[in-house]
């Protein structure tokens, strides 16, 4: 019996010797679909990167400790934000909403056109590029090293947006503490744009357009041209909120906490205060770049001063 004990014992701790630790550091690829009535929206995943909490305005430290601790969200790293994009597919085209960083925001972001091929895609389909804003972890991911990633694909702003970056007279506007961050932006936005503009496949909207079934709403105050996009449904509809929100507790918890890049802090609160309103009223599907991957979801109305982020129930089977 002793022998056996014996025998067992070194066949174990062989067992134990030969095991090595994984060594991949990656998660599986970060794609997500998902449908919406007659559409398949992807979401898209280009990386995760943590804020420091001082940029979060309107609320002290032990204001922020206590919602994020409310929601395990305390990080020593800052406060966790996703960037993501979504591709929507109708039968007949491909349209991507925002196109995260590429480059512009080091190695930690970047993932967008992988995850697009990644998802059974290929980038020479997409037709449309609908852009919220001109930031650069919304317009980046457009081109890489001077070359158009989606080479037959036309780009779309807003001509308010358009103005305010590339229009040399407004760095006026720009505060002085602001100058430097608006013009390494500028250069960010220029060259992203440069192969559209090259082949006249970048276009500006104005309020009110439509621009293949999707919606054009003013959610201004994030950057002076910063617009939604409405896609209906059969009865549903799903709102492409952009930058209205980038904390999924800080803001949902204290909506109006604001954020330091904001353009216009006052006005980009009072857009997030109405856009929560109305989509918590109305049950609207939410599609939102800087919450929690997949970013797909809805707004639950908590009280009159709170809301709270439900996001969608994971399905590894997509519907049709």
């Amino acid at each position: 019996m002793k022998k056996l004990c014996v025998a067992l014992g070194l066949a174990i701790g062989s067992i134990h010797a030969s095991y090595a630790e994984p060594t991949a550091t990656s998660q599986v690829p970060g794609y997500y679909h998902h449908q919406f009535g007659n559409y398949r929206i992807t979401s898209l995943l280009d990386g995760t990167i943590y804020l420091k909490p001082d940029l979060f305005k309107n609320l002290n430290q032990a204001q922020k400790t206590k919602i994020l601790t409310k929601y395990a969200a305390v990080n020593e790293k800052g406060i966790q934000t996703s960037v993501n994009a979504f591709l929507v597919d109708d039968g007949k085209s491909l349209t991507l909403v925002d196109s995260g960083a590429a480059s512009c925001f080091g190695p930690q972001l970047g993932s967008i056109a992988k995850n697009i091929e990644l998802a059974g895609y290929k980038l020479a389909d997409v037709k449309t590029v609908l852009l919220t804003h001109l930031h650069p972890d919304h317009v980046c991911g457009i081109a890489q090293n001077g070359k158009a990633v989606f080479p037959n694909a036309t780009v779309y702003a807003h001509e308010r947006e358009a103005d305010y970056w590339l229009n040399p007279a407004s760095e006026k506007t720009v505060p002085a503490d602001k100058k430097e961050s608006y013009l390494g932006t500028v250069k960010n936005v220029k060259t992203a744009l440069a192969p559209y503009q090259a082949k006249k496949a970048f276009k500006t909207f104005k309020d009110g357009d439509v621009i293949q079934s999707f919606e054009v709403i003013d959610t201004r105050g994030h950057t002076p041209g910063h617009h939604s996009f409405r896609l209906k449904s059969n009865d549903q509809q799903i709102i492409f909120v952009g930058d209205i929100v980038h904390s999924h507790s800080l803001q949902f918890d204290a909506p109006k906490t604001g954020v330091d890049f904001d353009v216009n802090s006052e006005q980009a609160i009072n857009t997030r205060l109405k856009m929560f309103a109305e989509i918590s009223n109305k049950q609207q599907w939410v599609a939102a770049p800087h919450l929690p991957f997949p970013g797909i979801g809805h707004v639950y109305k908590v009280n009159a001063q709170q809301y709270q982020w439900i996001p969608l129930y994971f399905d590894n089977v997509v519907e049709k």
